[in-house]
């Protein structure tokens, strides 16, 4: 009866929470965050239509990151109506729900009743970064559920199964091949192996799955990389690669990072209060305070009462969710690249609190038959006030009542040489005419080298006009510290052409884009010189 159960429990639960992730999604809106803007649209457009030889970064220096993983957003949000295409991205990052709830069963074994469970599963499923990425182009997310799977088999693998072990390296590793951020999460579970009963065997299988699951998934694109550019992350990491294609420094955003230990030491307690030094946009977030607190106070009880709180399995998680947090502070402190923790903390959260009321100090303030009650209360109403503390970040969103599907001007038509030069741009790109050509100008922090691979490409395609035309992009009524880089043009001998009419795109987030005609600098000269002559032989 036990297994019939569970067994019909498994796709309760996993149908729950894809729905829950699709309920979310449709109530949220339409995606159009700045990232989706910028290069995931186009990543994926260009991976399906083999653009990456013909464009020149239209998505900016993040053109040259892995596109496989924003291709199924891409493939959904150009196959499906809206609001279907959100509806199933978000079930699909609903997910993690399901693998939270496994989890949970994993670390507390027969304390994980239901109301445990749902405990995990609100703690889980209101984390401000989780919450806000449902149903977007982020990877964070989506990349999340293999690394909640891989996490899960080494925290179940209590045979010491090496085919279990390989497939965890295969699922974190593929995450990491996806998005290289990951990798910070790929270190911590290779480091909590150090406690498996036999430790070099367990992370020799788990490392030839890593390296497998890596290959399989940005082996492709790493080679592609190293063929064009030199370097296999290019544009990244070029004082290691020394790339002739990019900058001789590595591209690394430090907006985020903590100014101090002390600082760094603070990060968990600022998002406690809502500040948000680890994010652009404000959220609040009491999970990581939480766990310290907890952490400590489990500590503490077991020191005071001799008596070892923390089971193995126990600390080996707490091994990978600290190395991976330690990594991810002073590799990135994006707060997004943490959502895998994000999620964790709903069970680590739980098996903290039923460690420490274990412990004889607290048991002994309950009957025997009433502890079990007393550890559903205690975590449900911790739940409740998480979810009701926490508070999502908002990357921007349109009501599905109104999509965005802009429609071109009959000038803009025909397939032309598009110069775009403003970001974020990249997403007009899957909009425009088949067999166009689309050339960033813009790009600061990776400009295009002079006699290189890209300015080749651009010269050459400039070399050869297309029917429609060059056409120049940038936001209408640019603001005075975002201007867009006419002077860009002038490196290809162009300019905007005065006389004629430009045309409007209908921008994602109410800013039109100006298209503007742009013709040769020479032949205005030219033309000028004949009208000039001309008048004066009158």
């Amino acid at each position: 009866m036990v297994i019939a159960r569970r067994r019909l429990a498994i796709p309760l639960v996993i149908a729950g929470s894809a729905l829950a992730g699709a309920l979310y999604s449709y109530v949220a809106g339409e995606d159009i965050n700045w990232d989706w803007q910028n290069y995931h649209d186009y990543a994926g457009f260009a991976l399906s239509q083999g653009r990456f030889d013909i464009d020149v970064m239209p998505g900016g220096f993040q053109s040259f990151l892995n596109p496989l993983i924003y291709l199924l957003p891409y493939a959904l949000r150009h196959g499906l109506d809206a609001p279907w295409w959100g509806v199933a991205l978000g079930a699909l990052h609903g997910l993690n729900l399901a693998l939270i709830t496994w989890i949970t069963r994993v670390m507390l074994g027969a304390q994980a009743r239901p109301p445990v469970l749902v405990a995990a599963v609100l703690i889980a499923a209101c984390g401000p970064m989780s919450l806000s990425e449902v149903g977007t182009s982020f990877a964070d997310i989506l990349t999340a559920i293999p690394i909640l799977a891989g996490i899960g088999l080494i925290l179940t693998d209590r045979e010491q199964d090496g085919r279990r072990l390989l497939l965890a390296g295969l699922l974190i590793g593929a995450a990491t091949g996806l998005k290289l951020t990951n990798a910070t999460f790929l270190i911590g579970a290779g480091v909590c192996l150090l406690l498996a009963a036999r430790p070099l065997a367990a992370m020799l299988s788990f490392g030839a799955g890593s390296v497998a699951g890596v290959l399989a998934a940005g082996g492709a694109w790493a080679f592609k990389m190293w063929r064009d550019f030199g370097s296999p992350l290019f544009p990244f990491y070029n004082t290691i690669f020394h790339s002739p294609e990019a900058p001789p420094a590595s591209i690394v955003d430090t907006r985020f990072m903590p100014q101090s230990l002390a600082d760094a030491l603070a990060y968990p307690f600022y998002w406690l209060v809502g500040l948000h030094p680890s994010s652009e946009w404000a959220f609040r977030d009491p999970r990581f305070a939480l766990v310290i607190v907890l952490l400590l106070a489990t500590i503490a009880a077991g020191v005071w009462c001799r008596r070892e709180l923390l089971q193995l399995r126990d600390r080996q998680f707490l091994i990978f969710f600290w190395v991976s947090y330690v990594l991810w502070m002073l590799a990135f402190s994006i707060q997004r690249y943490l959502i895998p923790l994000e999620l964790l903390s709903a069970p680590l959260i739980l098996l903290l609190i039923t460690r420490l009321m274990a412990a004889p100090q607290l048991s002994r303030s309950f009957d025997v038959s009433a502890r079990p009650r007393a550890q559903h209360v205690v975590a449900v109403i911790i739940a409740l006030a998480i979810v009701l503390w926490s508070r999502p970040t908002d990357w921007t969103r349109r009501p599905w009542s109104d999509p965005y599907r802009p429609q071109l001007a009959a000038a803009l038509q025909s397939p032309a040489t598009f110069l775009l030069l403003q970001k974020p741009l990249g997403h007009v790109v899957s909009r425009l005419p088949a067999g166009s050509r689309i050339y960033q100008l813009s790009e600061l922090v990776l400009p295009v080298v002079p006699g290189g691979v890209l300015d080749r490409r651009i010269r050459a395609g400039l070399a050869d006009p297309l029917p429609g035309g060059i056409w120049a992009l940038y936001f209408s009524k640019s603001s005075a510290d975002n201007p867009p880089r006419l002077e860009a043009l002038e490196s290809y001998d162009l300019k905007i052409d005065p006389s004629r009419a430009c045309e409007r795109i209908a921008g994602v987030d109410r800013i039109d884009i100006e298209a503007c005609p742009v013709i040769s600098r020479a032949a205005s000269a030219s033309t000028a010189g004949l009208d000039g002559a001309g008048r004066a032989s009158n």
